[in-house]
């Protein structure tokens, strides 16, 4: 992996100002995600296949001490609306197997498992913000690693809360219409894409604004416009991957029986260079106060 960009906010702080017009945003945004976003996207997309069952578990063994066990494979439900057919179907087949083999002892063991490999999974987004942002590791490894460890289980209880928002708002829809039946033809669609949307957008900006370098995770540094780009590009991926599959014929012809799992792959490397792009949006934007001060000023430039 190379150097940071020589955009990011660290590199721009003691540089000359130069006015954050639209085309000077994309330019760092551009130069931001040449450097950093192609591995990243390569390195999210089998971090994703690689975490995501053992993330069910981890949520499994949640529900199973709250004493919900049965909303288990409600939660993965929902959590596949967010991926197209072709990988929800392929995901969803080897998820009921991997939780109806999980139970007692071995659900525990595959849970704490879980939670580190999670983990290890929040800490590269950590470090794609970091990168983006310019800055450095503040803390020990061990300090970074348990904090996403709090951030795994933090992210399955927001999962779970999410699905009651959610059965009561199909409750409603149901109320809604038994009243109005002619509303159920225009609303179905629009209610479920809506909600999808909002739910990717409220999870990717937790993300930024959890995950971003203490120095630039203030108000002052906004969190929505990488959010907002991201989730437009991965409900853009949601609609047009499957056409654009079959525009080709499929992979089947290519990759026979992987043919899956290479959609998977490809979904997930998509998303990975939208949040990548979302990253460097944020750090674009984001306008740090210079280290020099007016004292300073004229020793900086004797010496620099």
């Amino acid at each position: 992996m190379g150097p940071h960009s020589p955009q990011t906010p660290e590199a721009r702080r003691d540089a000359p100002v130069r006015r954050a017009t639209p085309v000077e945003i994309l330019r760092r945004v551009a130069i931001g995600v040449y450097s950093d976003g192609f591995v990243h996207a390569g390195n999210l997309a089998y971090l994703a296949l690689l975490t995501v069952f053992p993330f069910f578990i981890l949520m499994a063994a949640v529900t199973q001490l709250i004493g919900r066990p049965g909303e288990n494979l409600a939660a993965v439900q929902s959590m596949l609306g967010t991926l197209p057919p072709a990988v929800a179907t392929l995901i969803e087949g080897a998820a009921r197997e991997v939780l109806l083999a999980r139970t007692g002892p071995l659900l525990w063991f595959g849970a704490l498992v879980g939670l580190w490999t999670v983990s290890g999974f929040i800490e590269t987004l950590r470090d794609i913000l970091r990168r983006a942002y310019g800055t450095r590791y503040e803390r020990p490894f061990w300090h970074y690693r348990l904090a996403g460890m709090v951030l795994a289980f933090g992210a399955v209880v927001l999962i779970l809360a999410g699905l009651a928002i959610q059965l009561a708002a199909t409750a409603m829809e149901e109320i809604v219409f038994r009243f109005i039946p002619g509303m159920q033809e225009i609303l179905s669609v629009e209610v479920g894409w809506v909600s999808t949307s909002v739910a990717i957008f409220c999870g990717l900006f937790a993300i930024f604004w959890t995950l971003a370098p203490s120095a630039y995770r203030s108000a002052k540094h906004p969190k929505w416009p990488g959010a907002l780009a991201t989730t437009l590009w991965w409900t853009g991926a949601l609609a047009l991957l499957p056409q654009a599959i079959s525009l080709f014929g499929g992979y089947a012809l290519t990759y026979g029986s992987l043919a899956g799992v290479i959609i998977a792959l490809l979904f997930f490397w998509i998303v990975g260079f939208g949040l990548v792009m979302g990253a460097h949006l944020n750090a674009a934007l984001a306008n740090p106060e210079s280290h020099r001060t007016a004292a300073g000023e004229a020793d900086y430039r004797r010496r620099g």
